[in-house]
């Protein structure tokens, strides 16, 4: 069998990478059909999950924990079925969502902080000021949730904008190897 050289493709990352650019855009212009459409995502990967979960949980019976499997698969599918049928809902606890990563990622970052100032680096001041900057700003989400989805929407939309521009940059790579 022909292996196909690297290269043989490179127009399709090119085509990928203008397609997430083209997305990150939109995203960033129309922020409310973009919110419902990603709170609608956010319901449904509930949803899928506790189909996986609950899947997963009944073809591994013979395990010891395979009834905590099937109870979180079970909560998951309905937390999902609950979300879906109440988009407003689904939009509000995503930005709860948000809200609550941001903090717990924050708070662990001030006690990461607080290692690599016992380790004696250099670093740990500017770690344990974002840290406590993430803190402020998950209570400001949690307590504002028009924040929280504001912040949804920036992220996903410099994030395809990002996925887009290295996927052109590695089109551009790829055809240089012809």
């Amino acid at each position: 069998m022909e292996q196909s050289a690297p290269s043989k493709f490179w127009f399709l990352p090119l085509l990928s990478g203008i397609l997430f650019i083209i997305a990150g855009i939109w995203i960033f212009r129309t922020p409310e059909s973009s919110y419902v459409a990603l709170s609608i995502l956010f319901a449904a990967a509930f949803f899928v999950s506790g189909i996986f979960e609950i899947f997963r949980a009944l073809g591994n019976t013979q395990q010891k924990s395979w009834v905590w499997g099937l109870v979180f698969g079970l909560v998951d599918l309905i937390f999902g079925i609950w979300l879906l049928s109440s988009p407003v809902i689904s939009a509000q606890v995503l930005s709860l969502y948000v809200g609550f990563i941001v903090l717990f990622r924050s708070i662990s970052s001030i006690g990461f902080a607080m290692d690599l100032k016992n380790l004696k680096t250099s670093s740990w001041g500017i770690t344990l000021l974002f840290g406590i900057l993430g803190v402020f700003l998950g209570i400001l989400i949690l307590f504002n949730p028009i924040l929280g989805g504001i912040t949804v929407i920036v992220y996903t939309s410099l994030a395809f904008i990002f996925i887009g521009f290295f996927q052109v940059a590695l089109a551009f790579s790829l055809r240089k190897l012809k």
